[in-house]
């Protein structure tokens, strides 16, 4: 791991106590029976942005950190990185209640954290951040830094997920459709491989095919959120090209200003 990706994790590390409250053991048994059962709907009819309620999720844990990219460092690193930037921008706009999620722990349990978070603080919005990889039978080995890696640079894009589970399918799809056009609106493409057959079990539903929103039903934290739910990734770590991109700053802005831009259309039309 680059030391300037260790710096971020130990950040992260540094930040969980402050960004997540403690849950004891009754609280969080209780809080994944409760994720279990169907949502019900909560989200507002109108949106005044000083009052709307943004969780901007990061994907992973510093524990289960998601995919490598193709130069070893943490999924999740990005995610923060790019969350954070995301966050700060919409409270730019105007949206001062927004909130940066961290989780701690092992994958699945950390899931039913972020629900219960999101739902727990009434949120009108669930941002989730991730970037993307491929399944590994489409991997390929280089050597990079002396170490052997995995990379693959055959697809390239972000993608927009939603999932019709959740009780505000209707509103998520919309959501994910103007941060789609943003992103396209930049100049930015977005990943069509999720329609092949080579996917296998990460094959998806494409909902639009002109910006780039699949259906994930599966994904406790667009299915089990009360609230309007999109999970962006946004952008292949894995191919070598496209995870310099996303590790500078200038693409990190762009997306961010897109997100933010697509959440406040997203508001004026409510």
């Amino acid at each position: 791991m680059s030391k300037p990706w260790r710096a971020i994790v130990a950040l992260a590390f540094a930040l969980i106590p402050l960004l997540l409250s403690p849950v004891d053991p009754g609280q969080a048994a209780a809080s994944r029976k409760a994720a279990k059962a169907r949502p019900k709907a909560t989200a507002p009819e109108t949106c005044e942005p000083r009052k709307f309620r943004i969780v901007v999720d990061v994907g992973h844990t510093p524990d289960a950190y998601g995919a490598l990219s193709a130069r070893n460092d943490p999924e999740f690193g990005f995610n923060f990185v790019l969350a954070k930037l995301i966050t700060a921008r919409l409270k730019s706009e105007g949206f001062v209640g927004t909130r940066l999620l961290v989780t701690d722990g092992k994958a699945r349990p950390s899931l039913f954290k972020r629900v219960s978070a999101a739902n727990d603080s009434r949120t009108d919005l669930f941002l989730s951040i991730h970037h993307d990889s491929v399944p590994d039978k489409l991997l390929e080995t280089w050597e990079f830094d002396g170490a052997k890696s995995y990379f693959s640079d055959r697809f390239s894009g972000h993608s927009l997920f939603v999932s019709q589970q959740n009780p505000h399918f209707a509103t998520s799809l919309l959501l994910a459709r103007m941060i789609g056009r943003q992103l396209k609106e930049q100049g930015l493409h977005y990943a069509s491989q999720y329609t092949l057959p080579v996917m296998g079990r990460y094959r998806r539903q494409l909902l639009d095919k002109d910006v780039g929103v699949y259906r994930y039903d599966g994904l406790i934290v667009l299915s089990r959120t009360r609230s309007a739910a999109v999970l962006l990734e946004a952008g292949s770590i894995i191919n070598r090209d496209e995870e310099m991109e996303l590790n500078s700053s200038e693409r990190q802005e762009m997306i961010a200003r897109a997100v933010a831009a697509g959440v406040g259309e997203f508001c004026e039309r409510r």
